[in-house]
């Protein structure tokens, strides 16, 4: 009888485990991230992004709404790599007390790209590297929620063969360009990842944030290289002000050069929902489509791959 009733209460005990019925509460910082939450942790989590459509991760700051998310959650997913500069000291605070995670936590130091002695956060341009962030995940989730330990590592299994299946197919897109028109120029130099891992030359008006400084003669030198190289293209992004591209274009237009913006890019901050970039598979497409046919002088057709 004793046993019986000691079965009977812990059996009562694990299905008033938190984790047993409850979704898990997971706040991340970026769209990007929160896609690739989902995709692994489905309807075992509730997951929110702080930062929403077109907002730049690199000027965002903290608003006492989004402290009272993080304070809540049971995981925090954050980029890393210095992209959310401001939200560096709310994230160490929160770390002392609940699980805080970078996804490119566990990078290789060869796979990232150095940068004025940091290293260039946009680590999703390049596909094979998400791969890397979806094991981050995985492995958190695991961690935190051991019964459905199985049910992660299937989701994430699945995904990853998605994205190695997409990294392919980015590669053989831009073969497509002609190497000499290979060069990819936009507002703030977000896209080097995408560039060392598809074979383009890759040229910002700004450095990897989009808090850096930039002034008329860094306009005037990308002007004389766009010139001198005749590239016939440059790109908007959803997240930055187009003026700055807008002006390049009207000074290399003034030196009697053809030069016109190839269509707009998703950087930092995926598409609204319901969008040809509300994913991070999407995005990706969006992106390269409009790559490929802004530098080979078509209208940008989009498709999926």
């Amino acid at each position: 009888m004793a046993k019986l009733l000691l079965s009977t209460l812990f059996i009562t005990l694990i299905g008033l485990s938190p984790l047993a019925h409850a979704q898990l509460k997971i706040t991340v910082t970026t769209g990007m991230i929160a896609d690739l939450v989902n995709q692994i942790a489905k309807d075992k989590a509730k997951v929110q992004a702080l930062m929403g459509v077109g907002v730049d991760p690199h000027l965002y700051k903290a608003t006492q709404g989004d402290v009272r998310k993080l304070s809540r959650a049971d995981i925090i997913f954050y980029n890393g790599l210095h992209l959310e500069g401001k939200l560096q000291p709310i994230l160490q605070k929160m770390q002392r007390r609940k699980t805080v995670v970078a996804v490119t936590e566990n990078f290789p130091e060869k796979r990232l790209i150095a940068f004025d002695k940091l290293h260039d956060p946009h680590v999703w341009f390049d596909v094979s590297l998400w791969e890397l962030a979806a094991q981050q995940v995985q492995k958190t989730l695991a961690t935190k929620d051991p019964q459905n330990a199985a049910f992660y590592q299937r989701n994430a299994e699945q995904y990853r063969t998605r994205l190695n299946e997409l990294h392919q197919w980015v590669k053989q897109e831009m073969q497509k360009v002609p190497q000499a028109k290979r060069v990819l120029i936009t507002a703030h130099d977000a896209f080097g990842y995408f560039g060392k891992a598809y074979d383009l030359e890759v040229m910002g008006l700004q450095g990897i944030s989009t808090a850096g400084e930039f002034g008329l003669q860094d306009i005037k030198q990308l002007k004389d290289v766009i010139v001198a190289r005749d590239i016939s293209a440059v790109f908007v992004e959803s997240s930055v002000s187009p003026k700055f591209i807008e002006s390049l274009v009207k000074g290399v237009q003034a030196e009697g050069k053809q030069l016109r913006i190839g269509g707009e890019l998703y950087s930092d901050a995926m598409g609204v929902k319901g969008s040809d970039a509300d994913t991070y598979i999407k995005m990706v497409e969006h992106n390269v489509h409009t790559i490929r046919n802004g530098l080979l002088g078509k209208t940008t057709e989009q498709g999926s791959h």
